[in-house]
């Protein structure tokens, strides 16, 4: 299994990062934390674990994170999976597995035997309006678009040419994914409530950005045919 890395993007997650792991040490895959310098309590809390690389990402920002991380990444694979314990590992193994005829594989929790028990009624509405544009717009037939559990191969990430270093990256995947025409597929998954710590997510503020995103790269796919 030395072929996948976690990238774990963390920010202000020193309460449940040393607990998740904990729980990752039963996976042998390569473990790599992206975060910002200035978070010295994060990096103290994880100053035991020697089997981890940390990376301090440039610039703010979740999309930064993830960005700085795939341009580190050796493996064939990698999975970003964060560091609140929300996404289960137990999935791994298979969505692996699947990634071996695709690109990338999404991890779903509004597929059938999905679900959630950190989800709320904002963002759960939220998520499924972008996930019917975004349906809508590129044909993704994705029906958890915001969630960033997934696997894919690291060539094909480097391919995408990701922009954005906010949360606007969630949608900007997938959404890339299919303007490159590059395969995909999905799983159901159970999401768990985060070990600690607090969501970072602004749902007005970010939702907002989200929707500007799509509309921005749905323009960019327009223009690029006329």
């Amino acid at each position: 299994m030395n072929n996948l890395t976690l990238l774990i993007p963390a920010n202000k997650e020193s309460e449940s990062l040393p607990l998740f792991l904990d729980e990752l040490n039963d996976y042998s895959y390569k473990k790599m934390i992206v975060l910002q310098e200035e978070d010295v309590e994060t990096i103290n809390s994880i100053s035991n674990f020697k089997d981890v690389e940390i990376f301090k990402q440039k610039n703010k920002g979740y999309g930064s994170a993830l960005k700085e991380g795939l341009k580190n990444i050796k493996t064939e694979y990698f999975c970003i999976i964060n560091a609140d314990g929300s996404m289960d590992p137990k999935y791994l193994r298979e969505m692996l597995l699947l990634c071996e005829k695709k690109d990338f594989v999404f991890a779903s929790r509004y597929l059938k035997g999905g679900g959630s028990d950190d989800d709320d009624v904002v963002t759960f509405i939220g998520n499924k309006c972008f996930s019917l544009i975004g349906n809508l717009l590129f044909s993704l037939n994705l029906s958890d678009i915001l969630y960033t559990f997934v696997v894919g191969k690291i060539k094909s990430a480097k391919m995408l040419g990701l922009s954005y270093h906010d949360f606007r990256i969630c949608v900007e995947i997938p959404i890339k994914a299919k303007t490159n025409k590059l395969l995909f597929t999905s799983i159901p998954s159970k999401e768990r409530k985060r070990i600690g710590g607090k969501k970072k997510v602004n749902a007005l503020k970010d939702g907002f950005l989200i929707l500007t995103a799509i509309i921005e790269l749905f323009c960019k796919k327009i223009f690029k045919f006329l």
